[in-house]
C-alpha cells in the first residue's frame, strides 16, 4: 500500500507540472493507471463575503481529463470548519499537491448524505472521457455548521464518482477562501491603495518612427492599456507608469510612421486612438488618482547595477530623465518599482539617491513583501505598508519604502490559483477582512501591487478593482498611505544573491555597444547639446524591464537603435578616390619630413570637431606629427596636411582614423600605403663624404690658380691682345716634336703639306 501511495503521489505531481498554470484554480488532472482524476473549476462564488444567515451559491465546471468513464458522477460542496483568523494561518493552508486525490482531507464533503440537499449535484449517469459538465450548488447557512464570528474558511467542491470496475472515489477537487463578515462590528477600516501598472514594451524609436503599431493596438478597445485605464474611471487608484510610454503616446497622437527606418516605413493610422487614451488618463487624475513615474524606460535597475561601469550610471541617468520629463500630470510622484531580490539594499540605495532632483521626502519606492522570504518576513507588521529600509551602502543610510503585501495577489489555497481572477479576489477579501477585524490604534493600510507580467489579459486586476466596493475597504492612493504613516519603522532590507538582473548577457553586450556609439557621436559634435535626447532615451528603453519574456524583440529594438547611431557616425568620413573604389589610400613620402593631404567630409546637419590620426601597422619607425582638432561646419570638408617621416625606405602599411576631440575613433580605420623614399644613415655618410671631397678638390684647384696668377701677372700693356705661349698658363705651348719628326701644320699636328681632304688615322687607315 505504501509503494502504491508513492506511485500515485509521483503521478499527481507530474500532472501538475505538465498542465499549464492557467488551468483556473483547479487541480490539474492526468489519467493514471490506478487513480484517474478530473478537473474541477469554480466560475462563480456569491456572495463574495457572506454574512451569517446568507446562503452561498457556487457555480463551476467538471471536466473529465482522464481516460476513464465515471458512473454516478457528483459535485459535492466541502469545507474545513477550522476558522482562519490571521494572515499567517491563511498562508499555512496546505495545498496537498503531493497527496493522492482520494486521501486529501482538508475539505470534507457536506450534505451528500441527504438526497434533497442542494449542497451536491448528480451530473448524470456517466461522465465520459473529455466530457464537460456544469454544476450549481447552493449551500444554506446552516449547512456550513460554523459560528457567526468574523473569520475565513477554506471551502470548495469535490468530484466523486465510480470509475470503471472500481469503487467510489474522490477524483477531483477545487478549493477557495470564504471570508465571513461576522455579527460583531469590524474594529479597523482598511485604507487600500491599488497600484495599476500602465505598461507596454518599447516601440518608439525617436522622431516620428515606431518599430510597429502594437502600442496603438494596446490602447484600443480590448487592449491591455485600455482595459487597465478603464479600471480607474470610477475608482481612486495609483497609476504606475513609464514616462517613455507617455512620450510615445504623445508622439503617436500626431503624425507618426511605422517601420525600422524612414525609407522603410508607412504612415501610422491610429492617432485618434492615442489622443482618446491620453485624454482619459488625464481625466482619471482629476478624480483623485495618482501617478508614480518610474525611471525613464523602466530600466532594469539590478541588471544595470550588476553590469557595473557606465551601464551602472544609466540607472541614475534614467531617474534624471524622469525628473526632467514634462508629463503634465498634477501631483505626480517619481519613484522605483523593485521586486523580490531586486529590493536588496544596494539597489535601493543606489537608485534612490545620487542624482539631480533626488528627493527622499517626496519620492516613492515600491517593493513587494515577497522579497522578505522565510523568517525574514517577520520584520513586517500586518496592516503597515510604509517603512524605513536600512541602506548602509548609500548616501542616505535609510530609505523610505512602501512595501506592498504580496499575499493580496496570491490566490487560493490550491497550486496555480494565483492566475484565477475569482481566487485572487477571494484571497484579497480574506486578507483585508482579517486586517479590519484585528486590533490596532490606527487604521490599517494595504498597498496592492500586481507582480510584473502577472496579469496578461487584465482580468486579475479587474477582479481586485471590483472588490474595492466592500464596506471595510477605503480606496486611497499610495501618497495617502504614506502621509498616514509619518514615522515609519526601520527594518533591514531583504537579502539577495550576487546578481539579480533580468537582462541577458547578449542584451547587456548590445547595450554596451550602443552606449559607446552614442558617447562617440555626442563627443563628435562641436556643441553636444545639439545631439538631443532621442539616442539616450533609446538606450534606456533598450534596457527596459518591459522586454521580459521578449528577448528577441529586445535584441531587434537595440539593433535598430545601434544602426541608427552608427548611420550618423558614417556621415563623417575620409574622402579619397581610392577609398571610393574600395582600395586603400596611397601616398609617397620623400625626405625626412614629407607631407601629404587627407580630407574629412562632414555630411551631418551639425558642426563637428574632429581630428585625424595616422598609425603604422607594420613598422615602428614612422613618425607622424599630431594634428589639432578643428571645427568643421555642416556639409563642409577639411583637408589637413599630415607631416610624417620614416628612417628606412619601403612600403609602410598604416591606417588613417578620424577621431573626436576626446580621441574616440569615428567609424572604422581606413587602410593606407605609404611609400618612403629617402637615404638611410650609411647613405647620408657616403653622400657627405662625396660632397666634402668634391668641394675640397675644387677649393685646392681654385687656390692654386689664384696663386699662379699672383706669381705671373699679365703684361703691363693693356692694349696687347696676344701673349706668348710660354707666358700663358691657360694656353701652354705645344710639346716639341721628337727628333726626326716631319714638320706639322699648326696645332692639328698634321704635316705641313698634308691635304685636308685626306683621312686622318694610322698607317692601317
Amino acid at each position: 500500500m505504501f509503494r502504491r501511495r508513492l506511485r500515485l503521489s509521483a503521478a499527481v505531481t507530474a500532472s501538475l507540472l505538465i498542465v499549464a498554470p492557467a488551468a483556473i484554480s483547479a487541480v490539474p488532472a492526468m489519467a493514471v493507471d490506478d487513480e484517474p482524476t478530473v478537473q474541477v473549476t469554480i466560475d462563480s462564488f456569491l456572495p463574495v463575503a457572506p454574512k451569517p444567515g446568507q446562503p452561498v451559491t457556487i457555480k463551476g465546471t467538471v471536466t473529465n481529463t482522464s481516460t476513464a468513464t465515471f458512473g454516478n458522477p457528483q459535485a459535492v460542496t466541502c469545507i474545513d470548519r477550522h476558522p482562519l483568523t490571521t494572515a499567517a494561518e491563511i498562508a499555512a493552508v496546505p495545498n496537498e499537491q503531493n497527496t493522492p486525490m482520494n486521501d486529501r482531507d482538508s475539505c470534507s464533503g457536506i450534505g451528500f448524505q441527504n438526497s434533497d440537499s442542494t449542497t451536491y449535484q448528480v451530473l448524470g449517469e456517466k461522465l465520459a472521457p473529455n466530457a464537460k459538465v456544469p454544476f450549481t450548488l447552493t449551500v444554506p447557512w446552516k449547512e456550513w455548521r460554523i459560528d457567526s464570528r468574523t473569520g475565513v474558511y477554506t471551502v470548495g467542491v469535490m468530484f466523486r464518482g465510480d470509475p470503471q470496475d472500481k469503487s467510489r472515489t474522490t477524483a477531483g477537487r477545487v478549493r477557495t477562501l470564504m471570508p465571513v463578515v461576522g455579527t460583531e462590528p469590524l474594529t479597523r477600516p482598511v485604507s487600500t491603495a491599488l497600484v495599476i501598472p500602465l505598461q507596454h514594451r518599447p516601440t518608439f524609436l525617436g522622431g516620428q518612427l515606431f518599430v510597429d503599431d502594437s502600442l496603438a493596438q494596446a490602447m484600443t478597445t480590448g487592449g491591455s492599456l485600455r482595459r487597465a485605464l478603464d479600471l480607474g474611471k470610477q475608482r481612486r487608484v495609483t497609476w504606475l507608469l513609464d514616462p517613455a510610454l507617455i512620450d510615445a503616446v504623445r508622439k503617436m497622437a500626431g503624425q507618426y510612421r511605422v517601420g525600422t527606418s524612414y525609407s522603410h516605413s508607412v504612415p501610422g493610422l491610429n492617432a485618434k486612438i492615442a489622443q482618446n487614451w491620453l485624454a482619459d488618463l488625464t481625466k482619471s487624475l482629476e478624480t483623485g488618482s495618482q501617478v508614480v513615474a518610474l525611471p525613464y524606460g523602466d530600466v532594469d535597475v539590478a541588471g544595470l547595477y550588476d553590469a557595473g561601469g557606465s551601464l551602472k550610471e544609466l540607472v541614475r541617468q534614467a531617474r534624471m530623465a524622469t525628473e526632467q520629463a514634462n508629463l503634465g500630470f498634477p501631483g505626480r510622484t517619481n519613484g522605483l518599482w523593485l521586486e523580490n531580490t531586486t529590493a536588496a539594499s544596494r539597489y535601493l540605495a543606489f537608485a534612490a539617491s545620487g542624482f539631480a532632483g533626488a528627493d527622499e521626502a517626496e519620492d516613492l519606492n515600491l517593493v513587494n513583501s515577497a522579497a522578505w522570504s522565510g523568517d525574514s518576513a517577520k520584520v513586517l507588521t500586518p496592516g503597515t505598508s510604509v517603512y524605513q529600509v536600512l541602506t548602509p551602502e548609500g548616501p542616505a543610510k535609510q530609505t523610505r519604502t512602501v512595501v506592498a503585501d504580496s499575499a493580496m495577489t496570491a490566490g487560493g489555497p490550491d497550486a496555480g490559483s494565483d492566475r484565477d481572477p475569482l481566487q485572487v479576489r477571494q484571497r484579497f477579501l480574506a486578507e483585508t477582512l482579517l486586517l479590519a477585524a484585528s486590533s490596532g490604534k490606527r487604521p490599517a493600510t494595504a498597498v496592492v501591487v500586481p507582480p510584473r507580467g502577472w496579469d496578461t489579459d487584465g482580468r486579475l486586476t479587474s477582479a481586485l478593482a471590483g472588490a474595492l466596493t466592500q464596506p471595510w475597504l477605503t480606496p486611497v492612493t499610495v501618497d495617502q498611505v504614506v502621509k498616514a504613516t509619518p514615522t515609519p519603522r526601520a527594518i533591514v532590507a531583504p537579502a539577495a544573491p550576487k546578481t539579480n538582473g533580468s537582462l541577458s548577457g547578449p542584451q547587456l553586450d548590445k547595450l554596451k555597444r550602443l552606449e559607446k556609439s552614442i558617447n562617440t557621436y555626442t563627443s563628435l559634435l562641436s556643441d553636444p547639446e545639439t545631439a538631443g535626447q532621442d539616442m539616450p532615451k533609446g538606450l534606456m528603453q533598450s534596457a527596459s524591464l518591459g522586454w521580459n519574456g521578449q528577448a528577441d524583440k529586445a535584441g531587434q529594438y537595440a539593433d535598430v537603435e545601434l544602426g541608427s547611431v552608427n548611420g550618423q557616425l558614417r556621415q563623417v568620413h575620409l574622402v579619397n578616390s581610392s577609398l571610393d573604389k574600395g582600395k586603400g589610400i596611397k601616398v609617397n613620402l620623400a625626405g625626412s619630413n614629407g607631407t601629404f593631404p587627407l580630407t574629412v567630409a562632414n555630411d551631418l546637419d551639425h558642426s563637428i570637431r574632429v581630428g585625424v590620426v595616422v598609425r603604422s601597422v607594420n613598422r615602428t619607425d614612422l613618425r607622424v606629427r599630431p594634428v589639432d582638432t578643428v571645427v568643421v561646419r555642416a556639409g563642409q570638408k577639411w583637408t589637413p596636411r599630415i607631416t610624417a617621416s620614416a628612417e628606412q625606405n619601403g612600403v609602410i602599411q598604416a591606417t588613417a582614423q578620424v577621431v573626436t576631440v576626446d580621441g574616440d575613433p569615428v567609424g572604422a580605420p581606413q587602410p593606407m600605403l605609404i611609400q618612403a623614399s629617402q637615404y638611410g644613415s650609411v647613405g647620408w655618410i657616403l653622400v657627405g663624404a662625396a660632397c666634402a671631397l668634391l668641394f675640397g678638390t675644387s677649393f685646392v684647384r681654385i687656390y692654386r690658380r689664384i696663386r699662379a696668377e699672383r706669381r705671373n701677372p699679365p703684361a703691363a700693356d693693356d692694349t696687347a691682345v696676344d701673349a706668348t705661349p710660354e707666358n700663358d698658363p691657360l694656353h701652354p705651348a705645344p710639346l716639341p716634336a721628337a727628333p726626326g719628326t716631319p714638320a706639322t701644320n699648326g696645332d692639328a699636328g698634321l704635316p705641313a703639306d698634308a691635304s685636308l681632304k685626306e683621312g686622318v688615322g694610322s698607317k692601317d687607315g
